[in-house]
């Protein structure tokens, strides 16, 4: 039974709200809410379903949530292809939902904001319109979608090589999660919910030409979805002292900002960080416009009464070959590498003047864009002591963690790139070895240290995955067959209309085909929920079974 079916099945044992042949008489049932009817009052509360819903306890008084309410009766009949209160326009409204130019009082609104975008947007999934789950309307979808979820294939990697079968994460231990990342950090919640001492984030910047290609009618909006459920998780995991760094260029940034007001409070704001990437050359000096060469990064406390931060200074011995000063050290400034002292250049500049970086472990390593090494030890130096964790839930090619063991941090990094795995597994095995670049030297880092490699259970990731990777009709035909048997497709299929017209489906291009074995797949299941760990229809192996239940803590 879906919640509305629920809210429905409540409204039936009053018969004020339904006419001799069963109609739902919407507007009875609206306007006795917005009076406080006491007998409609008392049926909500007594559901268990409803009562949490729509109902808040203060000190100990449970009190009805009327206007979010009628929003569910007079909206689902009327909208029943949205599931969004917000106006489809982006802007700042008042509490009375006018739109404004400037406030004291003032909230981001977009298309959506209410709702939980669903998971799987893959490469082969851009061109689809985007699946929203409100949180009022559908919140079983949401509680299945962010539901704790079961690790596998957990292996810990050290100097003397990697360990496998492992049945349980040490108290210390170094972590990298493989799989959809707001799946991944909304299970880590159970177990680290308030002990991140910092959050790093460098997510996809929504330029059209980065791996956030979405296709639809709400570019921005869904964007502002995408980081809004994640910075919701983030506030939570962060501890009461600790501190969110997201880094971003002028695409999003200024939208990012009045979201992360309104997520953290803007009291909570503290800086924000203007980062000259560095000297200009090539095909970035041709643009007929001021050439830009920087990117923004936000910073923001959990609690600006308790935050923790960590005064640092730039050394004389560090000081940019054109700075004429006497003094021993400068303080960092909020722009950086853009005084005569701070020689803070990006990943790119540091490639191009020579020096080798230990994520450049093969000629075709490299990827453009990446921060440095020097960038992240800035920031983690000033909300950490050594053993403090750190979580970074875009890892990208790892450089957060090979700051983080080069510190002597603790780091959680979450990534669903295979690419990006490869390449973070092969260079932090390196820094384990005691490779030489980056911050090695300045930290004398000799090597040591270990982390944990674990993946989400993959259900129908797996199928994804077979059809990003298939190259022939033959293969895209036998995934259709396997999805249609599988018992995880969406809600919106009938299995038996696909089989009676699977001739249409042969006459389609390869790239059509991806796309419609995308669509069959229900995004939910996308990994296995770890309530259903001892279903066998899973097939969850032992060894994976031990190390999630210690990892919960289950055991």
């Amino acid at each position: 039974m879906t919640f509305f079916d629920t809210v429905l099945e409540v409204l039936k044992n009053d018969q004020r709200f339904f006419t001799e042949d069963g109609v739902l008489l919407r507007n009875a049932v609206y306007e006795a809410a917005m009076q406080m009817d006491a007998a409609l009052i008392k049926a909500l509360y007594a559901n268990e379903t409803t009562k949490a819903r729509f109902f808040t306890d203060v000190d100990g008084i449970a009190v009805f949530d009327k206007v979010g309410f009628g929003w569910v009766i007079n909206n689902r009949q009327f909208l029943p292809d949205s599931y969004t209160r917000f106006k489809n326009k982006i802007g700042l409204v008042n509490h009375n939902d006018d739109f404004l130019a400037a406030s004291g009082d003032v909230a981001l609104v977009f298309p959506y904001k209410d709702c939980v975008l669903e998971g799987g947007q893959t490469k082969e999934d851009q061109k689809r319109t985007e699946i929203f789950y409100n949180e009022t309307l559908a919140p079983d979808e949401v509680d299945r979608l962010l539901s704790p979820k079961v690790f596998s294939n957990a292996k810990r990697y050290t100097k003397q090589g990697v360990e496998e079968g492992i049945t349980a994460l040490g108290e210390n231990d170094n972590l990298i999660i493989q799989g959809n990342n707001l799946l991944a950090i909304s299970s880590l919640l159970s177990v680290y919910e308030g002990k991140i001492k910092c959050i790093y984030i460098d997510p996809p910047y929504n330029t059209g030409t980065d791996s956030f290609s979405y296709n639809d009618s709400f570019h921005r909006s869904s964007w502002l979805t995408f980081m809004k459920n994640r910075f919701m998780i983030a506030k939570r995991l962060l501890a009461p002292e600790g501190a969110i760094y997201v880094q971003l260029d002028y695409h999003q940034v200024h939208y990012a900002k009045v979201l992360l007001d309104e997520i953290f409070g803007e009291e909570n704001f503290q800086r924000e960080i203007i980062w000259r990437i560095g000297w200009l050359s090539g095909y970035k000096t041709a643009d007929n416009n001021w050439i830009r060469n920087h990117d923004t990064i936000l910073f923001y406390s959990k609690d600006h009464k308790r935050l923790n931060f960590i005064k640092n200074y730039i050394p004389k011995e560090e000081f940019k070959s054109i700075a004429a000063s006497d003094a021993s050290r400068y303080p960092i400034e909020d722009v950086w590498n853009a005084s005569e002292y701070d020689d803070l250049n990006s990943i790119a500049i540091v490639s191009y003047s020579g020096e080798t970086v230990s994520k450049m472990l093969q000629p075709d390593d490299e990827i453009k864009g990446q921060k440095s090494e020097k960038l992240i030890e800035r920031i983690i130096k000033a909300h950490t002591q050594e053993g403090d964790l750190v979580l970074d839930f875009f890892g990208g090619t790892g450089t957060t963690a090979a700051v983080a063991l080069k510190t002597n941090r603790r780091f959680i990094i979450c990534e669903q790139l295979d690419r990006h795995i490869d390449i973070s597994v092969r260079r932090l095995q390196k820094v384990m070895e005691g490779e030489q670049s980056g911050i090695s030297k300045r930290n004398g880092w000799q090597g040591g240290g270990s982390f944990v490699y674990c993946e989400l259970a993959k259900l129908n990731q797996r199928y994804v995955d077979a059809i990003e990777t298939a190259e022939t009709d033959s293969a895209l035909s036998a995934l259709l067959n396997k999805i249609l048997n599988s018992g995880y497709i969406s809600y919106k299929v009938d299995p038996k209309e696909i089989a009676e017209n699977a001739a249409d489906f042969h006459a389609l291009s390869l790239t059509d085909k991806k796309r419609f074995l995308m669509e069959l797949l229900d995004k939910n299941q996308l990994y296995v929920n770890l309530c259903d760990i001892d279903d066998e229809t899973f097939a969850v192996s032992n060894a994976d079974k031990a190390f999630t239940k210690g990892f919960y803590g289950e055991v």
